[in-house]
């Protein structure tokens, strides 16, 4: 693990090994100095490091961005929710159950509860039951039993603000792509003052630590962020605060939003593209809905991404996952046959992936930067030149 740390300052390096229990001030443009640093990549589609680079390390930690960097992420992806205390943590589930040591903790047994998230009862350990000094007590695991287990219990919940510093940290420009997670979930069971809700909290941090402006413009490329939720109201609410570029998430075509309960097929329509196109720039559409498999071989595309991009919508789907388990039988077992499946013949804007270093290979190898292939280009026709010559 210590490549990791190779070009990160000191204080990402008490984040990651749980030092630090303050919430640091934002950093300034000296610190930051990004006019020195290797731009993001446009020309080509998004590496979105899916929670991290989780398919190697548990989601959600500073060890998993930091190797998601390393890796060659373009973006990374994080979920936001709040504590008791009303903290912004990246974490996926509204639950503590699946991927920290909560069940163990003797001190919290007596915090399990049922509460209804998204229509159905729910019984667990709750974020929103614990302050942030008590999230900071667990540690993190995998998610998967298939994936590597050794780094179970070496990580702890970080912050909103501390994935942020990791971004801003980097040797090189790396967005950030966080979620607006369960709105409606969160503003019952968290209140802040003055009336302030957790979008308003979400938008705030953001906005102290710099980021703004619209997709493309001279401060988006200097702090690239894309802002995601399942929720409409959310993305419209934020939408009067903030300029910067959002993504509507879209799931399964059985689950309706969140907060609106609107089906698959309503907030796919043309209407409804056209309608969201003015507070958003793209969506993200869980992948097996563009093309629907069947007996786990892939269907017929459907036609969303083309009408997607004929309202000028960007297209991210997730999730991408190396294992055998998530590849459908057309890949023949092959990670890098669906990204050139769904690059090359789908057209997508983005891909959310569990394993970067894979997809960022890919790109690489496929479609390299500018310089590479020019200097590629160029060796091969030294090289074809000398055979030439040889009398090949």
């Amino acid at each position: 693990m210590a490549s990791l740390t190779g070009h990160i300052s000191i204080i990402v390096l008490v984040l990651l090994f749980g030092g630090s229990k303050a919430n640091p001030a934002a950093p300034s443009h000296s610190q930051l100095d990004v006019n020195r640093k290797k731009p993001l990549q446009t020309f080509r589609p998004y590496n979105i490091a899916h929670r991290g680079s989780n398919g190697e390390l548990p989601e959600e930690t500073a060890a998993a961005y930091l190797r998601a960097i390393e890796e060659g992420a373009d973006f990374i992806e994080t979920d936001i929710l709040a504590s008791k205390d009303g903290h912004l943590i990246c974490f996926h589930d509204v639950t503590l159950d699946g991927t920290t040591d909560v069940a163990n903790r003797t001190e919290f047994a007596h915090r399990k509860r049922t509460y209804e998230v998204q229509g159905a009862k729910v019984t667990g350990w709750f974020v929103v039951d614990f302050t942030l000094k008590e999230l900071k007590s667990l540690r993190v695991k995998q998610r998967f039993s298939f994936r590597d287990q050794r780094y179970n219990g070496k990580y702890q919940i970080i912050t909103f603000e501390e994935y942020i510093l990791i971004a801003l940290y980097a040797d090189r420009i790396v967005g950030i792509y966080p979620e607006i997670k369960n709105p409606v979930f969160i503003n019952q069971h968290v209140k802040w003052s003055n009336g302030k809700k957790f979008e308003d909290k979400f938008v705030e941090t953001l906005l102290r630590y710099g980021y703004k402006g619209a997709y493309m413009s001279e401060d988006w490329l200097r702090q690239p962020l894309f802002i995601q939720s399942f929720a409409p109201t959310s993305l419209i609410y934020v939408s009067n605060m903030t300029n910067s570029p959002k993504v509507f998430l879209i799931d399964d075509t059985e689950t309706p939003t969140q907060d609106t309960n609107q089906s698959y097929y309503e907030i796919t329509s043309n209407a409804y593209l056209a309608f969201i196109r003015n507070y958003v720039i793209g969506i993200g559409p869980w992948k097996d809905t563009i093309v629907p498999p069947k007996d786990n071989y892939l269907g017929q595309p459907t036609d969303l991404v083309a009408r997607a991009h004929a309202h000028n919508l960007q297209v991210h789907p997730y999730t991408f996952r190396n294992e055998n388990s998530y590849l459908h039988f057309n890949f023949h077992q092959d990670p890098y046959v669906e990204y050139g499946y769904w690059l090359n013949e789908i057209g997508v804007d983005g891909l959310f992936t569990d394993f970067t270093g894979s997809l960022h290979k890919y790109q690489e190898w496929t479609k390299p930067y500018p310089k590479k292939q020019k200097k590629a280009e160029a060796l091969l026709h030294e090289i074809a030149n000398m055979l030439k010559n040889d009398g090949y």
